[in-house]
């Protein structure tokens, strides 16, 4: 046991520092003194592109990211960049004649793509509502209602339930639905889901409300009914609109990343039933994770379908979201198992995922450890959000003991 205990201390004090490296570097390298806000690009390699396009996905998860940091850790240089990221965020991104965020701007702050993906408003509830935890500024938080209300007027399916993914500036529905290339041109995806759910969970937290608390609870009902599937505990990912099933591919890191999140959920919510069924479900989406998606070496692979995998890649964020549900799944059931792979994550994150030599994290590196320099070090999906997430949940976890 005192083995167990001294790990335990040393795991907390490693993900403790490896939060403010993070932070730092994103300090350092990322702040766009010319144009304001930061930076939109850096390759693979390190070179920045100052003309590069900038993404709310991007904007809105290092808001989220230094306000969370600012919240636990007496840097100032943290609350300091969250209120850059705050201001950015509202004067640039923020639609002032049709309500929402933009998808994207030029490096000069000009709409490019003036699309309202609802996964990215969910990021900007999820974000200002930290900020907010931060700052208590009343405009902060009137933007996550005012975006609450834009969800549920415009995204929420009044009819077969669930929430669909895009639309136009003035709110119309678009041909194309999608968030990047990668995926499927679905109405409703798992993905968007999760962070409508994130979203939802964070504003909660910061104000009581029935209509954000009945959200948040259907939502819950969703996943239950739809995403997750009782037999496997795998995700499904893509569903047209009349909840027909149109994807067989399985996320590891969507999968253990919506355990924890659904259990969070719950317990914000304060649903004594919800709580013990949203246990279940991440204990099974733990299960399945551990089962398939952990490699010989503590890392997570990418993807998979009924065939076997299919993509065994170990991208950065799977690893992360890897420390932060197992963790989960340990204090549910006090199994050492779940733990284990926590720490065998965070190992495979020190050896393979960190870059030792440009900083921050590698997106991904292939089976055999080699890391690929042709994705960037910071772009729209690249962001300082799953990581130093992973390092501050995992240092609260890792505080108390286990929760038999």
């Amino acid at each position: 046991m005192s083995h167990q205990t001294h790990d335990k201390t040393l795991f907390r004090e490693q993900l403790s520092i490896e939060s403010d490296r993070i932070l730092d570097w994103w300090m350092l390298h990322t702040l766009d003194t010319q144009y304001g806000g930061f930076i939109g690009r850096m390759d693979g390699l390190g070179a920045i592109d100052s003309q590069a396009d900038k993404g709310i996905i991007l904007n809105t998860r290092i808001l989220w990211a230094f306000s969370a940091a600012a919240r636990h850790t007496p840097n100032a240089g943290y609350r300091q960049c969250a209120d850059r990221a705050y201001a950015y965020l509202l004067r640039y991104f923020w639609d002032d004649l049709e309500g929402g965020f933009f998808w994207m701007l030029d490096y000069q702050g000009r709409p490019v793509e003036t699309k309202k993906q609802v996964y990215a408003q969910a990021f900007a509830i999820y974000a200002l509502s930290e900020y907010y935890l931060l700052t208590h500024h009343k405009e902060a938080l009137h933007k996550t209602q005012e975006t609450f209300a834009l969800i549920e007027q415009y995204s929420f399916d009044k009819t077969r339930n669930g929430y669909f993914e895009a639309f136009s500036r003035d709110w119309q529905p678009l041909d194309d639905l999608r968030l990047s290339a990668k995926d499927a041109n679905e109405a409703k995806t798992m993905n968007t889901h999760l962070h409508v759910l994130e979203a939802y969970t964070n504003l909660l937290r910061i104000e009581p409300n029935r209509l954000v608390s009945n959200a948040l609870e259907n939502l819950l009902n969703i996943f239950a009914t739809y995403f997750i599937d009782p037999e496997t505990g795998h995700q499904h990912l893509f569903f047209d609109e009349n909840w027909q099933l149109k994807s067989t591919v399985i996320s590891f890191g969507h999968d253990i990343e919506c355990g924890w999140l659904l259990t969070d959920a719950a317990e914000v919510l304060g649903n004594a039933t919800w709580l013990q069924k949203s246990r279940q479900l991440a204990l099974q989406t733990a299960e399945a994770t551990l089962a398939r998606g952990v490699d010989g070496d503590g890392g997570i692979l990418n993807e998979a379908d009924v065939t076997g995998l299919t993509d065994t890649d170990k991208h950065w964020w799977p690893q992360a979201e890897a420390i932060v549900g197992f963790l989960n799944a340990w204090q549910i059931t006090g199994e050492l198992r779940f733990y284990t792979a926590a720490a065998a994550a965070w190992g495979f994150i020190q050896r393979a995922i960190m870059d030792p030599n440009l900083g921050e994290w590698r997106w991904r590196v292939n089976r055999a450890g080699v890391p690929d320099t042709t994705e960037d070090k910071v772009s729209q999906w690249k962001c300082p959000y799953h990581n130093v997430r992973a390092c501050l949940e995992g240092m609260q976890r890792l505080h108390g003991a286990a929760v038999a």
